[in-house]
């Protein structure tokens, strides 16, 4: 490393401690010329802001080691919360796989009530549920919310069946929006979606077209887990080959899906974990709440059959392990981070679509020639985009008016016919009259002649 010359102040600093400090020894005084020389040599600069960073072991305990521990007396007393969706056609195993994952019957099972009053079939919307519960395990809080989606893919017509779950997930990034502005960030509570876990049936075959319409509708707005729903309806063939298939399909489509993160400071044995997490995507699950006893005599939660049980936290028998593994005990403040960034995209999109964008000007030099013809293009298109504006105003103005001319023509057309009825009737009343008094002063001419020549 380069020899760095240090700050003048700091030079005056080092000489000063030199002149007032009384050596013992020479060895003592070499020493500290051998550390003064070493601090010199070992500083480190930054060339592109031309800054000296002076290392120096502490000659005494200062404190900032404890910032750890604050920060865990704040989580452990602010407690931490999570908002996890579970999509998936009914009879997938999504309230089993919730009640299983926290080890605590926390979901309701079996269909859901219907919810019109008549107790007729419900619509073909998919309706959004939540159930937020609160668990405590070793002293520390978790607040976690359960998004259910019931309804969805059941009907015969699932035509754009994830359209509520989008605008759900919209309106929670629009919620979250509003509280930015209201709020300071640590009152906020937070509404995203954190994780949604999305079960795919286990047909052993590709993904259908509504499943991957679904995904293509969902990837950018919220972290997506892939699950194989009731795993144990296949064989380990089936598994392997379904797995390999749904992995071809999300890349051929360009699917994001959520991926535990890697950084270069992680041990072998988080690299490892990682590794095997990422082999298993998408997880090919089993869930139960009921224990039985395996042939070692331990209570275990499984599921019975004739040939034998399947251990859910065996990981030989299913990959549901390694799902509550990532989705809790280690990625937990991943899939947290990572939504942070999808919110930032989602909420720079909504700017720019309402007419809000990052002025970057400042960030490059000014050339007055250059600026002026950039503000010239800018007045230019924003006169431009006024008068389209204003002719579609005035085209708006034009039909109006001649839609009240319209209307007021068959108005008085409708008058004028029904005022000539009207006439043509009292007409036709006034020449019957006529005729009668006629006839009536006939008669009685004839009568008088007749009493006259009597």
């Amino acid at each position: 490393m380069a020899t760095t010359i240090l700050p003048e102040f700091v030079q005056e600093t080092v000489q000063e401690d030199i002149s007032h400090h009384s050596f013992t020894s020479n060895s003592e005084a070499e020493s500290y010329a051998a550390a003064d020389s070493r601090i010199r040599n070992d500083a480190d600069v930054e060339p592109s802001q031309g800054i000296s960073i002076i290392q120096r072991k502490l000659n005494g305990y200062v404190g900032f080691s404890t910032l750890p521990n604050q920060w865990h007396r704040r989580c452990v007393l602010q407690g931490f919360f999570f908002n996890l969706m579970v999509l998936g056609e009914s009879g997938s195993g999504k309230s089993t796989l919730v009640n299983t994952l926290l080890n605590k019957d926390v979901h309701p099972l079996g269909p859901q009530p219907l919810s019109n009053e008549q107790g007729l079939l419900p619509e073909s919307t998919v309706e959004i549920s939540n159930n937020t519960v609160h668990i405590i395990e070793n002293g520390i809080n978790l607040e976690m919310t359960v998004i259910d989606t019931p309804g969805f893919g059941d009907f015969i017509d699932n035509t754009n069946c994830w359209e509520p779950i989008v605008n759900d997930i919209e309106n929670r990034y629009n919620e979250y929006l509003d509280f930015e502005k209201r709020l300071p960030k640590s009152a906020i509570k937070d509404p995203r979606i954190h994780a949604c876990i999305f079960f795919i049936q286990p047909t052993g075959h590709a993904m259908s077209v509504m499943e991957l319409q679904v995904l293509l509708a969902l990837h950018e707005k919220v972290n997506i887990i892939p699950v194989i729903a009731k795993a144990d309806t296949l064989t380990d063939e089936e598994i392997n080959l379904s797995k390999e298939i749904v992995l071809r399909d999300i890349q051929q489509h360009n699917i994001r899906i959520f991926v535990p993160p890697t950084y270069p400071m992680d041990d072998p044995e988080s690299v490892a974990e990682n590794a095997d997490i990422m082999s298993r995507i998408p997880f090919a699950i089993i869930a139960s709440n009921s224990f039985v006893v395996n042939s070692d005599g331990r209570r275990v939660r499984a599921r019975k059959y004739p040939w034998g049980i399947v251990e859910i936290d065996n990981e030989e028998h299913s990959d549901f392990p390694k799902l509550r593994e990532m989705l809790i005990r280690t990625h937990l403040e991943e899939l947290k981070d990572r939504t942070n960034d999808l919110y930032e995209d989602y909420r720079t999109e909504r700017l720019i679509k309402s007419g809000i964008s990052q002025d970057h000007s400042v960030f490059r030099e000014i050339n007055p020639a250059a600026k002026l013809e950039e503000e010239r293009a800018l007045h230019e298109e924003k006169l431009m985009k006024m008068e389209a504006e204003m002719k579609v105003i005035f085209s708006q103005k034009v039909k109006e008016k001649e839609d009240r001319l319209n209307q007021s023509e068959k108005e008085l057309r409708v008058r004028h016919r029904d005022m000539k009825t009207a006439l043509e009737k009292q007409k036709v009343d006034l020449v019957d009259r006529k005729n009668r008094l006629t006839q009536s002063k006939s008669s009685e001419h004839e009568k008088s002649k007749r009493k006259f020549f009597k």
